[in-house]
């Protein structure tokens, strides 16, 4: 089905090239999703009295039912770039809405509560006792917040166990509570 594709240019003339390429690329959005009910595009040049460095913005408008999705990109002094970063970011758009419509969303295991217990600051590790009973090891990668550096041995914090071969790593770790401030 040839998707419904409305252009409009605005203080500038477009070449047949560029046309061309927009419907090309407009056209193939039905394959990230096949329910789009229209697409509207405006090309638009900022400065039109500039002789050199002019700036384009293109803004994509696509319409599928129940929900509109928007995607723009100013200031570019290459209208074909432009074009290629918009329908780039459109298309990211068009296929997270068509994963989360089929239901294939990332979750995350639950989170577990637990308390740091030994801590190598200098290598930028540690372990948590975790409530379920388990021991799980965390880095300074691992940390959300505060930084690594920051925690105490005792802090309550919460994490995302994630089960390895040599036992459990504790992910996104995060303080619970802030430790009061020493009088």
């Amino acid at each position: 089905m040839q998707l419904p594709v409305q252009i409009t240019a605005r203080d500038f003339l477009t070449s047949a090239a560029l046309l061309s390429l927009i419907r090309k690329r407009a056209n193939k959005l039905n394959q990230f999703y096949n329910r789009i009910n229209s697409c509207r595009i405006v090309l638009e040049m900022l400065q039109k009295h500039k002789r050199q460095g002019k700036l384009f913005n293109i803004r994509i408008n696509v319409t599928v039912p129940g929900k509109e999705f928007v995607a723009t990109h100013k200031n570019d002094q290459d209208m074909y770039i432009a074009v290629r970063e918009a329908f780039n970011a459109i298309t990211r758009q068009l296929e997270e809405h068509c994963r989360k419509r089929h239901g294939r969303v990332k979750t995350h295991s639950d989170l577990l509560h637990g308390h740091v217990a030994r801590l190598n600051t200098r290598e930028g590790y540690g372990f948590i006792n975790g409530t379920d009973g388990n021991e799980y090891y965390f880095s300074i990668t691992n940390t959300s917040y505060p930084q690594f550096d920051q925690f105490i041995i005792g802090d309550a914090v919460e994490f995302i166990p994630e089960a390895y071969s040599e036992g459990w790593q504790a992910h996104h770790v995060v303080r619970e509570k802030p430790h009061p401030i020493a009088a």
